[in-house]
């Protein structure tokens, strides 16, 4: 999926989240590392991390709000 597509569906999943839950996001848009990592940080969200494997990004996002 190509931007927004994955913002957009980053965006469902946390909204369906309790606080304190963590939500893992696989991508393979390479504008997904700046995209996602720019929501979450305007969001008030934790970005626990990221790895890369070959063309796919790994996001852990902690929800906080």
């Amino acid at each position: 999926m190509f931007c927004p597509e994955p913002v957009f569906r980053t965006k469902i999943e946390m909204e369906r989240l309790s606080v304190g839950n963590i939500l893992k996001i696989i991508a393979d848009d390479p504008a997904s590392e700046e995209d996602i990592s720019r929501w979450v940080n305007r969001n008030g969200h934790q970005l626990l991390g990221i790895n890369k494997s070959g063309k796919d990004i790994e996001f852990t996002i902690k929800k906080v709000k």
